[in-house]
């Protein structure tokens, strides 16, 4: 202990205090660095606000640099604040060339814009999104059909950019699928990863329709590698499926007038007041498990 405290006691006591301060105050490129620092440690994350951050601490260290050539004149001070600028130059180089290797085409910085970057998706992450789909944007013409009932296989996962797609099921109209909704959600939902299957429905473009799909078993490949990326497309899908059930919820009704309720699968039951009350079990209603793009049995369209 008493080895330790001579220790502290030299390195505090061994140099003099300061007794006199300097009336005069530094230049004015050292209160330029300060600001520089104060405003740089402001930067928030992301590959802007790393470029934020560097670009202006290295700002703060060359000024510094140059404070200390001028009106200190330490060669130390000036080499360590040079050697920090030269290191943030180097980051603010690499950071910049890769905001520009993930740039993309319009309509795929749209799709980021409006879907991904909202729930803090990376350009990083989004970047290995679009490779798996080839960066590539497919058309479909009006009336053109995306898949047939009975007939397309279930091979991809498709988002729609721009467009409208009817879908329809033995000639009877179901739904809209309208931008920044997939194609075949349901359908995707519906197969294990080994398993295939194909369309109970038709998809048809109202409009000239575009899209980006992902081939089944590259996205599952994606998946596998990516935990991260599994997740999310397992909630926008999940969320998806959701808003085409309520689409198809919105359609019809339980007679009377009455709407049906997506939140009582099991049945429901309607009481009218010239009527005496009915038991659940005698006039339930049961629905059939099944895609949702099929609609409840018992059910009519409105």
């Amino acid at each position: 202990m008493g080895e330790n405290a001579s220790f502290w006691e030299s390195l505090i006591y061994a140099h003099p205090t300061c007794t006199t301060w300097k009336q005069e105050a530094e230049g004015s490129i050292y209160h330029l660095a300060s600001i520089f620092f104060v405003v740089g440690f402001m930067g928030g994350s992301g590959f802007f606000g790393l470029l934020y951050v560097f670009s202006l601490l290295g700002l703060g260290f060359l000024c510094s640099s140059v404070w200390a050539w001028l009106d200190v004149c330490a060669a130390d001070i000036f080499s360590w604040n040079f050697v920090l600028f030269a290191i943030c130059f180097v980051q603010f180089v690499y950071v910049t060339y890769q905001v520009r290797s993930v740039a993309f085409d319009k309509e795929f910085q749209e799709l980021y814009s409006a879907l991904f970057q909202p729930l803090g998706i990376s350009l990083t992450v989004y970047r290995k999104i679009v490779l798996c789909c080839d960066a590539e944007v497919i058309t479909l013409e009006k009336e053109h059909c995306y898949a047939m009932q009975g007939k397309t296989p279930i091979d991809k996962l498709s988002l729609l950019v721009s467009g409208r797609i009817r879908v329809t099921v033995d000639g009877e109209f179901l739904h809209y699928i309208f931008p920044l909704q997939f194609l075949d959600s349901p359908e995707w939902d519906s197969l294990r990863p080994t398993e295939e299957g194909i369309f109970q429905v038709t998809l048809t473009a109202e409009t000239d329709c575009r899209y980006v799909a992902w081939r089944r078993k590259k996205l599952y490949l994606l998946f596998a590698k990516h935990r991260f990326i599994s997740r999310l497309f397992s909630i926008l899908i999940g969320s998806d499926i959701a808003e085409k059930l309520y689409a198809l919820n919105d359609r019809v009704h339980v007679g009377q007038g009455f709407r049906y309720d997506i939140r009582l699968p099991n049945f429901y039951h309607v009481a009218l007041p010239e009527t005496p009350p009915v038991q659940p079990s005698q006039h339930g209603h049961h629905l059939q498990r099944g895609s949702p793009r099929r609609q409840p049995a018992g059910l009519t369209n409105c």
